[in-house]
């Protein structure tokens, strides 16, 4: 780390699932952007493919196998995205050879009690979180907390998966039923 990112604090941390288990631990952004990939042998950033499965200081070959779900979705994963924390929000451009899906509070219409997941196909880019859309959904949710979704809810949280899309438009339901997806939780007061 550079002397002038140990002085930045983190913007984001993300975590990595595989189905309903997170694999490896937070991993802290403190540059404005950052590669989030496979195995790439000169990437930097956040490389999925050296998390082990369970205890973070166990060693990756005394993992238990993973489903052939999961190894043939980590496959699809290659250059994976890069996500960019910028003046209007933060943005994900898809720079794997399959689609992402992705789910965030200012993606979805306010007031709207179903789940918006949007796709985004490879070379393209998405602004997963509106700072402004953000501010603005959480003083209506101030004024009338009863228009809150049941269950658990994090408005600053992103979520991607790779190749897999969920929602009401898919087989799969909710995220924790894709195989391999990331967990993006902003810090909204740097």
């Amino acid at each position: 780390m550079s002397p002038d990112v140990s002085k930045q604090s983190q913007w984001c941390h993300m975590a990595y699932w595989e189905h309903r288990e997170r694999v490896g631990r937070l991993y802290p952004v403190y540059q404005t952007s950052v590669s989030v990939f496979y195995d790439l042998p000169q990437g930097t950033g956040f490389c999925l493919g050296q998390l082990s499965l369970h205890n973070n200081h166990q060693l990756c070959s005394t993992d238990q196998p993973r489903s052939s779900t999961v190894q043939h979705t980590r496959a699809k994963i290659g250059y994976g995205i890069l996500l960019s924390k910028e003046p209007d929000g933060v943005w994900a451009y898809n720079r794997s050879q399959h689609p992402i899906f992705v789910n965030s509070p200012t993606l979805d219409v306010p007031g709207s009690r179903s789940l918006v997941v949007r796709k985004v196909m490879t070379g393209y880019s998405i602004r997963v979180f509106d700072w402004e859309r953000s501010s603005m959904l959480r003083s209506l949710q101030h004024a009338d907390p009863i228009e809150m979704l049941e269950g658990p809810y994090d408005p600053n949280s992103v979520r991607i998966s790779f190749a897999k899309g969920w929602g009401p438009c898919y087989s799969r339901q909710f995220i924790t039923s894709c195989p391999c997806w990331l967990e993006i939780l902003l810090n909204t007061h740097t």
